[in-house]
C-alpha cells in the first residue's frame, strides 16, 4: 500500500469496523466512523467559512475528542493545539502570534481562551460531544464567517499542524508541519515499533504536544491499530487503565515512567497480568537505571526514542529485540537521515563529538517568519538539532547534552546528563536534574536538584562525596538541592535552563 501523504489518506487505511480511537468506559470510534467524521468536519468547517490554510486553535481537555478533533480538523484546515492550562495572557500571546481564524473549545467551555478570542475578534466554535456516542464523536456549533477561500480536503504540502517551540531561552518560534511531515513521521514510528492492527496504545501524553499527537495517535492510525485516550497522566490511575484496557504499549516521558515505576510494587497483580509488548520513552533522556528497572517490572523491552517538534517528533529509536538496544543511546536513524556535524558545518566520522543534524520528509522546511532562526538552524539542507552527540560506526546515537545546556565552568565543559547518571547510581536517589548555576568568577558552576526515594535519606554532603568518587572535581555539583518534586514543564519534561531561577538559587 502506498505511503500516506495526508491525514485523510492515513485514516483511509484502517479496516472499517476495527476500533480507531477509544477511551476508558465508552465504546470506541471505528475507522469507518472516523472517516465519516472527517468528511463531515471538512463540510462543516467549510460551511463556517474555514478552509485549507486557515488556522484553528484547539483548546480541549485530553481525551478522545481532542484526538479526533486534531485528526479531522487537520483534514480541512491547519490545527494549532494549545495547552488548556494556559492563563489569559498566554492565550493572548499564542492566539495573536498564530493569527488564528477560529478557536475550537468544548461546548460551554469556561476557558479564559474564549474571552481572549472574543477580545481579538477570533471566531469561537464549540465542539459538541453527544451522549451515548462512540469515543471521539462530535459535531461543531458556530456562526458562519463567510465563504471558505479554499474549501475541500487538505493536500500533502498544506500545513496540518502548527506548534511553538518551548522557548526556554527566547521568544517561542512557530514550527509549521505539513501533512507530508506528520504522515512521514507517523509511518517512521509505526515501522520502527512494528505496529499492527491488533496493537492498542494507551495514551497518557498531553495532546497539545508533538509526542502524544504523533507517537501515540497518528502512528496507531497509520498502522490501522487503535489508541485509547485517557484524560491525561495520572500515576494513581495508570495501573487501572492497563488492567481494564489491556494495551500492548504506551509511550511516556521519563518523569512519567519514574512515577509509574514507584507505584509498581503496590500493583503487582496488574503488573504480572499486563500484556505489554513494549513501552516507549521519548522527549528527554531516560536514565539507564530506570530503563533496567522498567524492563524488570513489565517484563518487556523499553524502546528509547529521540524526537523534537521540528522533526514532527521521531528522528532515531532503539530497534525492537532481537536487534541490539543500547541503554543510554537513542538508537539508530528511524526515518530521516541522521549525522554528526562540526560547528563549521563538516559531517564528522563515527566516534567524533558534534551537533546532531537531520534531514528527511518529516522535517519542517523552516520556522515561520524567522529568517534569522532559519539561517542558524539549517546548513546545506541539514537541520541542526541543538543537541550535542556522538555516533558509533553501527549508527547508534548517544546524546551528550543540549548545546545550550552544556555547563561552561571557567572554560571546562560539563554535560549535565553525565552528572545525572552518576547521582542516579546512589541507592537513595529517585530523580536528578543537573543544571548551570551562575558564578561570579567562573561564569557557571554545577548544581543539581535531587528527589530521594520514599523512606530514604541522604545529605547534600553525602551526595557530593558519592559523585566525587566517579567524577572529576570540576564536575561535582557545588550545590545540591533536595526536593519533594522537581519543577517540570507543561509536558512533564525536566527543564534545565532556568532551573536555578525557579529554585531561587540566584
Amino acid at each position: 500500500m502506498s505511503e500516506a501523504t495526508t491525514l485523510e489518506n492515513l485514516i483511509g487505511k484502517g479496516e472499517d469496523r476495527m476500533p480507531a480511537i477509544g477511551t476508558p468506559s465508552r465504546s470506541p470510534l471505528s475507522y469507518q466512523e472516523l472517516r465519516n467524521l472527517a468528511s463531515a468536519t471538512i463540510v462543516r468547517l467549510n460551511e463556517l467559512g474555514i478552509g485549507r490554510g486557515d488556522r484553528v486553535a484547539i483548546v480541549l481537555p485530553n481525551g478522545p475528542e481532542m484526538a479526533s478533533a486534531f485528526v479531522t480538523v487537520a483534514c480541512a484546515a491547519t490545527t494549532a493545539p494549545l495547552n488548556p492550562d494556559y492563563k489569559a495572557e498566554e492565550f493572548e500571546f499564542y492566539l495573536d502570534d498564530l493569527k488564528a481564524k477560529a478557536l475550537l473549545v468544548e461546548e460551554g467551555s469556561n476557558s479564559p481562551a474564549v474571552a481572549v478570542a472574543k477580545k481579538l475578534g477570533i471566531a469561537v466554535i464549540e465542539l459538541v460531544a453527544g451522549d451515548n456516542t462512540p469515543a471521539g464523536y462530535f459535531t461543531l456549533k458556530g456562526e458562519s464567517m463567510g465563504t471558505a477561500a479554499e474549501p475541500g480536503a487538505a493536500g500533502a504540502e498544506d500545513i496540518a499542524l502548527i506548534l511553538h517551540t518551548s522557548g526556554t531561552t527566547s521568544r517561542p518560534k512557530i514550527v509549521p508541519l505539513s501533512h507530508r511531515n506528520v504522515t512521514a513521521s507517523a509511518g517512521n514510528i509505526a515501522r520502527s515499533l512494528k505496529l499492527e492492527p491488533a496493537d492498542k496504545c494507551l495514551n497518557i501524553m498531553p495532546l497539545f504536544h508533538i509526542h502524544g499527537l504523533i507517537a501515540a495517535v497518528l502512528s496507531s492510525l497509520q498502522a490501522g491499530a487503535s489508541v485509547t485516550c485517557t484524560p491525561g497522566f495520572n500515576a494513581l490511575k495508570v495501573f487501572g487503565w492497563i488492567a481494564d484496557e489491556s494495551p500492548s504499549w504506551y509511550t511516556a516521558v521519563p518523569t512519567m515512567h519514574q512515577a509509574i515505576l514507584a507505584r509498581g510494587g503496590r500493583n503487582a497483580d496488574i503488573v504480572s497480568a499486563a500484556k505489554l509488548r513494549f513501552i516507549r520513552s521519548s522527549s528527554a533522556s531516560l536514565p539507564p537505571q530506570v530503563m533496567t528497572a522498567l524492563e524488570e517490572m513489565w517484563n518487556c523491552p523499553v524502546i528509547e526514542a529521540y524526537g523534537m517538534t521540528e522533526a514532527a517528533h521521531q528522528m532515531a529509536a532503539n530497534p525492537l529485540p532481537p536487534a541490539k538496544r543500547i541503554p543510554g543511546s537513542v538508537g539508530i536513524a528511524s526515518g530521516p537521515e541522521v549525522a554528526i556535524m562540526s560547528a563549521e558545518g563538516q559531517i564528522l566520522t563515527a566516534g567524533e563529538t558534534g551537533e546532531i543534524v537531520i534531514r528527511g520528509d518529516n522535517v519542517t522546511t523552516g520556522y515561520e517568519n524567522n529568517p534569522k532562526a532559519n539561517a542558524e538552524a539549517f546548513t546545506d539542507g541539514w537541520f541542526r538539532t541543538g543537541d550535542q552527540g556522538i555516533m558509533t560506526d553501527e549508527g547508534y546515537v548517544t546524546i551528550t547534552g543540549r548545546l545550550k545546556e552544556i555547563i561552561n565552568r571557567g572554560g571546562e565543559k560539563i554535560s549535565p546528563r553525565e552528572v545525572d547518571e552518576i547521582l542516579m547510581n546512589h541507592p537513595a536517589v529517585e530523580q536528578v536534574v543537573t543544571f548551570a548555576l551562575p558564578h561570579d568568577k567562573l561564569g557557571e558552576d554545577v548544581a543539581a536538584a535531587v528527589v530521594l526515594k520514599e523512606g530514604q535519606t541522604a545529605s547534600e554532603a553525602e551526595l557530593r562525596d558519592f559523585a566525587a568518587q566517579s567524577l572529576a572535581a570540576f564536575k561535582v555539583p557545588r550545590s545540591i538541592t533536595l526536593l519533594d518534586e522537581i519543577p517540570k514543564g507543561a509536558t512533564g519534561k525536566l527543564q534545565r535552563i532556568g532551573m536555578a531561577e525557579k529554585l531561587g538559587l540566584v
